[in-house]
């Protein structure tokens, strides 16, 4: 006699990253089709093929699928991983560059549809801000900033807020230019600028 197993937690983790990725696919596309304020909860929950229910125990709002990218706490624990004798600006270049890499090269296209919404939609770019905001936070935890110097704290918050902002700013300019440059080298063009502003 065969016995039935249960699925186990990979499977359950699985599935639940491919119900993220599709309700995030269908609205990004709803939203380049027919424009963000437009689309509804109930359109991207039926386009994904869910209820707009199973739509909310995955994202809270119609603006957290728009802004919904699963890389900030990935990077922030790549960063902690790098070596602790390397200055900040280092630990968080190689990081940022890296997996701006990556995803240039296997989601180039969602980004940069992201990227624009967000910028064409002042509702997305006010929650941007607020964004920004978290996603130092979890850089600087996975720092350890000023855990033991205050002093050390502070310069450390200042230069990931620089370094946020040079990243942001060649994000912004990859697609107010048409994403015709390749954004990680803008990425690294925005921390050379930052190194020589000394």
């Amino acid at each position: 006699m065969t016995r039935v197993t249960e699925p186990g937690p990979d499977w359950r983790q699985r599935k639940k990253t491919a119900t993220r990725g599709r309700i995030r696919a269908s609205a990004l596309r709803l939203f380049r089709e027919q424009g963000y304020d437009a689309t509804t909860v109930e359109q991207i929950a039926a386009a994904a093929g869910v209820s707009h229910m199973t739509f909310f125990r995955y994202f809270p709002a119609k603006e957290d699928v728009a802004l919904s990218d699963d890389y900030d706490p990935l990077i922030a624990s790549a960063i902690g991983q790098t070596p602790d004798t390397w200055p900040v600006i280092r630990r968080i270049r190689t990081v940022l560059v890296e997996g701006l890499r990556l995803i240039h090269d296997t989601d180039r296209d969602t980004l940069f549809d992201q990227i624009k919404l967000i910028v064409a939609t002042p509702a997305l770019r006010d929650r941007l801000w607020a964004d920004q905001i978290a996603t130092q936070r979890l850089i600087l935890q996975a720092l350890g900033a000023g855990e033991d110097d205050p002093r050390r704290g502070f310069e450390t918050r200042v230069t990931v807020a620089a370094c946020l902002a040079a990243a942001t700013t060649a994000i912004l300019v990859w697609v107010e230019t048409g994403g015709t440059a390749e954004l990680p080298d803008l990425v690294e063009q925005a921390f050379d600028t930052l190194a020589r502003a000394r």
